[in-house]
């Protein structure tokens, strides 16, 4: 129940003739009216953009309708914080609290916490922000009988790319896409990352893995190969599949990070494992694939020069196009899944921060 009511029950009675019995029959009229005002929740803004390893607050507050106060006084109040899902049916816990009781759950212990800057302040502080942490929220505010809602959409800046094994195209069913994505510090992409990345003018023609277990591919210049030429720009829908059975890319999505990426300098080229040990020897572990692309989109690197990368790919950065270093466009270069044991590059390194 959203309001608590109260009923004025009027009694009119009549008597009518019968040819056998004389009674009283009794009718009702029921009265309902609401009872004070109407709780409310309210989400100042809809959305709120961030960057992994921030922190950042969801706002939530809750009064009732045309007064200024938070409460009724005579219930406690409930806050709870959930995650929505791609199935609406399910919600994930987030956090609760009535009273002086906190609860927070699952990978948000410890990183989450109520602002309350006044007495009708339920806003949801989130510190040390991951990739997981992206989606939608729903604040719910319960006294008494009453509740109210409202949502809130976590954004993060960042980069989505597509990527396949070295297995090639088409070979990954969607549990394994997931951890493709999870092993290039990353994680699977949602159709609005991957519908914000193509009004970007990410153009991709094989299709992948999205996080609500679609397969889609983003097209901004159409040709015969993927669609046909007479179509128009888009993000094609190849629908939802067999997540077990079917087999396809992924795009993967990823954000900032919190160490230095960079290209190993080093007097000789070198095979993979020579790669590996020589970045561990720097201090540092081999970078990954997403750690390329987010240091390529979030922070203009540029080098033109092919290595190595944790996955056994070899790939460059160019974010100032020019002559002998993608002539024609912004990107990270792929060059392949060279031979790990003869072939020679040079390579990429990360070093985190502590």
């Amino acid at each position: 129940m959203r309001s608590l009511f109260f009923l004025v029950l009027i009694s009119v009675c009549w008597a009518e003739p019968h040819p056998d019995n004389s009674s009283l029959e009794h009718e009702r009229i029921i009265h309902i009216q609401e009872n004070g005002p109407r709780l409310l929740v309210v989400a100042e803004q809809a959305k709120i953009f961030t960057h992994r390893g921030g922190n950042v607050t969801l706002p939530c507050k809750f009064y009732h309708e045309h007064t200024s106060t938070a409460g009724s006084g005579t219930h406690k109040i409930r806050v709870k914080w959930t995650k929505l899902t791609s199935d609406y049916l399910k919600e994930v816990d987030v956090f609760v609290a009535m009273g002086h009781h906190r609860k927070s759950y699952g990978n948000y212990q410890g990183r989450v916490f109520l602002r309350e800057s006044s007495e009708n302040d339920a806003s949801l502080i989130i510190t040390n922000i991951i990739l997981e942490d992206y989606g939608r929220y729903k604040c719910e505010v319960i006294e008494g009988l009453e509740d109210d809602t409202a949502v809130v959409a976590l954004n993060l800046e960042g980069v989505v790319f597509p990527y396949s094994p070295r297995l090639g195209r088409y070979n990954l069913n969607f549990h394994e896409a997931q951890q493709a994505c999870l092993d290039q510090d990353s994680v699977i992409a949602s159709f609005d990352q991957l519908y914000d990345a193509w009004r970007s003018g990410l153009d991709w023609c094989n299709a992948g893995w999205l996080s609500d277990g679609s397969v889609q591919y983003p097209i901004t210049k159409p040709r015969e190969p993927c669609g046909g030429k007479n179509t128009v720009p888009g993000v094609r829908n190849y629908g939802f599949w067999d997540k077990d059975k079917s087999r396809y890319d992924v795009f993967c999505f990823t954000s900032n990070f919190n160490g230095r990426f960079y290209y190993l300098i080093h007097p000789t080229k070198l095979t993979y494992d020579e790669a590996v040990q020589a970045c561990l020897k720097d201090g540092s572990q081999i970078a990954k694939v997403g750690q390329i692309f987010a240091a390529w989109k979030l922070l203009g690197y540029d080098r033109c020069d092919a290595g190595w990368l944790a996955d056994g790919s070899v790939r460059y950065p160019i974010s100032r196009p020019r002559k002998r270093c993608s002539p024609n466009e912004a990107a990270v270069r792929f060059v392949g899944f060279p031979d790990k044991k003869h072939k020679l590059y040079g390579v990429y390194c990360f070093r985190a921060y502590n």
